[in-house]
């Protein structure tokens, strides 16, 4: 979820609604650093999300995030096809910041992640999956965020930015009934360029991420949980374009340039992210071209 959160304000905006969609393919079985040639598993998850973000003043701003979630988990095995899923309302984030330097557009955040998502959900034969599959972990979580960005006066529409979250988990202390789950707390480091273009009166704004992923161990009991935590880079090639003055459609595909999980796991293959930007009772900005 972390991975979704972080709307960016400009002085003219006071209300923004995201909704987008976010499918997540992991189908590369890795032990650490070799990849093995192993097709027969596939996880997937597709998220609704919402994201409203609401600026208080020029300083203070809030976000909140909803989730949807549907997770799956498909084996072949010989002529046969087990699937688990799960569906439902996920966990929520919600997040304050606070801007302390204009010049470079740096801020701080704050937030809390609220356990609203099932977290006992069962396969066909009345099981209880394990937490990577339930909607919700029964946790609540702590996020850290500091972003920046800056534009520089040898191509003013050309924005650097970066940004840091980090995730410090809590514990679902009612794991299958009698049990304590704890996922790894996870540290994302972004570094982005992006560019503006004016084409038919639109804005539109072509850009490339870069992504570094840590997950620590998840833990059963206190004890490190084989098989879970690693490290990943991803490149995300992405774009936005101003459909109306207030709409802003947005895209982005992640693909992963580097991945070393501990022990043996699925690990992204690729994800797509496309959504729309809603800003509400913002000032008007005309577009014009020279």
């Amino acid at each position: 979820m972390s991975n979704n959160v972080g709307l960016v304000f400009s002085e003219k905006d006071k209300l923004l609604l995201g909704f987008s969609y976010d499918y997540n393919n992991l189908n590369t079985l890795k032990n650490e650093n070799e990849t093995i040639d192993d097709n027969s598993r596939l996880r997937t998850t597709h998220s609704i999300l919402l994201n409203v973000g609401y600026a208080i003043n020029t300083k203070l701003t809030t976000e909140a995030l909803m989730t949807w979630v549907n997770q799956r988990r498909i084996i072949n095995q010989l002529d046969s096809e087990n699937i688990d899923q799960t569906y439902g309302i996920g966990d929520a984030i919600a997040l304050v910041k606070y801007s302390v330097w204009a010049n470079y557009n740096l801020n701080v955040g704050l937030g809390v992640k609220i356990p609203l998502g099932s977290s006992t959900e069962t396969n066909d034969q009345g099981i209880t999956l394990n937490a990577d599959l339930q909607p919700g972990s029964n946790a609540w979580d702590i996020i850290y965020l500091i972003n920046a960005s800056k534009a520089f006066n040898f191509r003013p529409t050309m924005v650097f930015s970066s940004r840091v979250i980090y995730r410090q988990t809590g514990e679902n202390d009612t794991y299958l009934n009698n049990s304590n789950y704890k996922f790894g707390n996870e540290l994302q480091i972004y570094l982005n360029v992006s560019d503006q273009y004016i084409i038919k009166n639109s804005f539109l704004n072509p850009g490339l991420t870069f992504k570094f992923r840590n997950a620590s161990k998840d833990k059963v009991q206190g004890f490190d949980l084989p098989n879970t935590g690693g490290n990943w880079l991803f490149a995300i090639p992405n774009f936005s374009i101003n459909l109306f003055q207030n709409i802003v459609f947005n895209a982005a595909l992640e693909l992963p340039l580097y991945s070393k999980p501990d022990g043996i796991q699925l690990t992204p293959t690729y994800r797509l992210t496309s959504g729309f930007l809603l800003k509400l009772f913002n000032k008007p900005q005309a577009v014009t071209i020279n």
